[in-house]
């Protein structure tokens, strides 16, 4: 019989050995936190001696079930082939690791140079992925927040929304995301939702398409003192309908840049009950409004967390034109901008700072089209359960946090589920100061207490993290008026 002998290179043999044992290590163990905040680099190399120069031979990929390897490797700067100062590569690892999660595909990742000469490496990117397909029961508020309906609505069942939701976050394993969602209650509504990241080899151009449809029986009509005020007729008419679509263009040149560009439409009745309470609902006596419109949004975000970040930057610029065609319903422009700054101070304490401001080139607005503080992303703590009205919104939005506890339990035996098995809890306290300012300048006299003034909020919270990065805020603020209190918020402020 004839004999056929394989010749190994000796640094393939080692590599090889290496990443067999590597494997082996992961394979048998559990980890007990989440890897994102482990220095695992450092850990691997902490009995070597560093060396001044390194090059990477090969990017090995392990835990990706679903999850193509190019969709990680698109996350990653450091390439195989080039030679990085030992310093420079140590971060520059630490980063790619910070970006793979960020996906949001994964609990955890970590990625671990194995040294296959003194100045020669091969990393292994380990990652555990989340559940992707998620089909779930709606039951949430249709209010702007807990607050509202807790305090100014009283706590009414009846503004409750209820359906069926099916999520799937990573169709075909390249991060494509699918939303079908039909639901019921206060708000009777279909939302379907398609986007994926890439449509080119070179994985720089994105596509995404919208279609929703909704009904209310009760809809905000106006403000005055500067809270919302509903409105339903006696016969309990289907008050608006609203039919919108949208399709959307990413382009992301680098790592941290996104520019997104969005045509979309929109078509909404109402009820003619509804221009007795409001004549200038869509600034005219019709009961229909319909028009298209176009946006350009820029994004710099270099976030270490999207969901709670501690450290980097964000930027979000954008100009909307609603109203494209002669015949279109709305003539407006709006601009609006979002700068936040994350400063890490050392492992516990961290400073977080930002602004947001909008701005419409007309003095007057249809309500559908309504701008001002407590409308999402505006909002200063201390003034929840209100609406303060206008066409420029300036906020800034300050928190000072402390981390008191960063754990992550095994719950595979109680949930045998790969996915779900391990369940982490980060909670900070923190302390907050916002202030900002409305400008109407239509000076609504009952909205005149907080428009066109200095308005701020201070207060002390704890923010919760937890599975698969929810976020859950509760927190004591006191306002301008010195009215101070409780609020439950869910997501982080910025």
């Amino acid at each position: 019989m004839k004999q056929i002998r394989l010749s190994i290179p000796q640094r393939y043999l080692k590599s090889t050995l290496l990443l067999l044992c590597l494997i082996g290590s992961v394979l048998a163990h559990c980890p007990s936190g989440l890897a994102q905040n482990e220095d695992t680099t450092s850990q691997a190399v902490n009995t070597l001696k560093a060396p001044e120069k390194v090059t990477v031979h090969n990017v090995f990929i392990i835990g990706n079930e679903k999850t193509r390897k190019n969709i990680i490797l698109r996350e990653m700067d450091v390439a195989p082939g080039v030679e990085y100062d030992w310093e420079e590569f140590l971060a520059m690892v630490k980063t790619d690791q910070q970006r793979i999660y960020n996906l949001q595909l994964f609990t955890s990742v970590e990625i671990t140079p194995l040294f296959v000469e003194d100045e020669e490496v091969e990393l292994l990117v380990s990652v555990k992925e989340r559940w992707y397909v998620i089909p779930s029961i709606i039951f949430d508020l249709a209010d702007r927040n807990f607050s509202e309906w807790w305090i100014n609505q009283n706590r009414d069942l009846s503004r409750v929304n209820y359906g069926l939701k099916l999520n799937h976050n990573n169709v075909g394993g390249r991060n494509e995301k699918l939303r079908v969602m039909g639901q019921l209650g206060f708000t009777q509504a279909f939302d379907l939702v398609y986007s994926i990241p890439y449509i080119d080899k070179d994985q720089e151009h994105g596509l995404a398409l919208r279609i929703n449809y909704n009904t209310n029986k009760t809809i905000a009509v106006k403000s005055a003192y500067n809270k919302q005020v509903f409105y339903t007729n006696e016969e309990e008419d289907i008050l608006r309908k609203n039919l919108g679509a949208t399709v959307q263009y990413t382009y992301r040149g680098n790592f941290y840049n996104f520019n997104y560009l969005t045509l979309g439409y929109s078509n909404t009745k109402i009820h003619e009950d509804v221009l007795t309470q409001n004549p200038n609902y869509f600034l005219n006596d019709s009961t229909r409004q319909k028009y298209f419109y176009a946006s350009y949004n820029f994004k710099h975000d270099r976030r270490d967390n999207i969901a709670y970040a501690t450290q980097g930057e964000l930027i979000n610029v954008g100009v909307t034109r609603y109203g494209l065609f002669t015949n279109d319903d709305v003539n407006e422009t709006e601009i609006a901008l979002i700068a936040n700054k994350y400063f890490r101070f050392s492992d516990k304490t961290h400073l977080v700072t930002g602004i947001s401001a909008s701005s419409y080139l007309s003095s007057s607005q249809p309500y559908t089209l309504v701008r001002g503080i407590g409308y999402s992303p505006d909002f200063i703590r201390g003034y929840e359960i209100n609406v303060i009205e206008g066409q420029q919104t300036i906020i800034h939005k300050n928190s000072f946090r402390y981390k008191l506890l960063d754990v992550a339990y095994d719950i595979s035996k109680l949930i045998p589920i790969e996915e779900f098995s391990t369940f982490p809890i980060r909670a900070y306290l923190s302390a907050n100061f916002d202030h900002g300012y409305v400008n109407d300048r239509n000076h609504i006299p009952e909205n005149a207490a907080l428009t066109n003034t200095y308005l701020y909020g201070y207060g002390l919270g704890l923010d919760l993290v937890t599975f698969y990065d929810q976020v859950f805020r509760f927190e004591y603020s006191i306002n301008s008026q010195q009215v101070g209190s409780f609020f439950i918020n869910i997501k982080a402020p910025l």
